[in-house]
């Protein structure tokens, strides 16, 4: 029984169900990973549109075999499966991390078939590379995995 008297360490982890089963902290690159693609998605759902008014931009957008039209869906699209992923990794989501990376890689694939500018594309590449490594790196397992076992217990 608790003592009420009695303030509970910093250190103990509380149940996180009525089976005792313990909370997994999420991991830093996690959340690190998460809030910028949530910030950086945000930024350029505002940005994109600004740049409709770049003759360059649309120069460049132009020389893509990829109808301008279709490519704006794509962007808006895959800023939207970013935020979406960006939030649901807060929320210890497993698919997220799996959706984010399924979808950078088609997006990236699709860039190096049509892209004029290739080249530009290697930092983008060497970001995402980074991200992925840590979505799967041995803590972020645990901790995806022992969420969704907390959620299928709780039955969600």
């Amino acid at each position: 029984m608790h003592n009420p008297y009695n303030p509970p360490s910093a250190n103990v982890e509380e149940p996180d169900n009525e089976k005792g089963s313990k909370k997994t902290k999420r991991p830093t690159s996690i959340s690190v990973i998460a809030w910028y693609l949530i910030v950086i998605s945000a930024i350029s759902l505002v940005a994109i549109p600004m740049s409709l008014n770049n003759p360059m931009a649309r120069e460049l957008m132009a020389q893509n075999p990829i109808p301008v039209p279709l490519q704006f869906v794509m962007m808006f699209v895959g800023l939207l499966i970013t935020i979406v992923s960006g939030i649901a990794l807060l929320k210890g989501q497993n698919w997220a991390r799996f959706l984010y990376v399924g979808w950078s890689a088609i997006g990236t694939v699709i860039g190096i078939l049509t892209s004029p500018m290739k080249a530009a594309m290697i930092p983008g590449l060497v970001i995402f590379a980074v991200i992925t490594f840590f979505l799967f790196r041995p803590k972020a397992n645990e901790y995806f995995s022992a969420k969704e076992t907390a959620d299928s217990a709780k039955g969600v």
